[in-house]
């Protein structure tokens, strides 16, 4: 499936465009400074070593830090463009053994914010629930999108610790917790 599933991605995110946002036409901005483009665009040139380069690759329109959605497929899991982050429109893929290989995967980097898995099949889906080493998980739904004092958000390892915002022991990573004890 691996092909077929690169071939549907590619042709989505090849429709998506790219521009001002005040134009309700685009669909995707600019990036946050010229620090991050340039960041950005050194991370495409070593996807385009690390794997094929099959969408983007290049800048957006021009009066903006703007990057074309780029896809590079065949990339090693241990490459660089799939273990760290590139906080940009770079989309790394890897092919998977199976749907065990494809768990050790996400759990084979530094982060953990946020995951998705999409299934039918419930053995993946009980299996993922126990594998996958994310803050918050998503079954066969987008990975963004936590409800703030609903579903806590935040990650494991280097994406965050601890009590996550939104949930209810997040308050208490503001105080100071003192026990006082007196036998009377």
């Amino acid at each position: 499936m691996y092909d077929e599933v690169i071939a549907r991605i590619v042709e989505k995110a090849g429709k998506i465009t790219v521009g001002e946002p005040k134009d309700q036409g685009n669909f995707l901005g600019a990036v946050i400074d010229e620090a991050a483009y340039n960041k950005i665009l050194e991370y495409i040139e070593i996807g385009k070593q690390e794997g094929k380069l099959v969408l983007g690759g290049e800048r957006g329109p021009s009066g903006g830090y703007f990057i074309q959605p780029t896809i590079v497929k065949d990339v090693d899991e241990n490459a660089r463009l799939a273990q760290e982050e590139i906080f940009g429109p770079v989309l790394a893929c890897i092919k998977a053994r199976d749907f065990e290989h494809a768990v050790k995967i996400a759990n084979g980097t530094e982060f953990g914010l946020t995951g998705a898995l999409y299934s039918n099949n419930r053995a993946n889906i009980e299996f993922g629930r126990r594998e996958l080493h994310v803050g918050n998980l998503y079954f066969n739904r987008k990975c963004t999108g936590a409800l703030v004092g609903v579903q806590p958000f935040g990650g494991f390892n280097m994406s965050g610790t601890d009590s996550k915002a939104g949930g209810r022991d997040y308050l208490l990573l503001f105080t100071q917790a003192k026990s006082v004890a007196e036998k009377f």
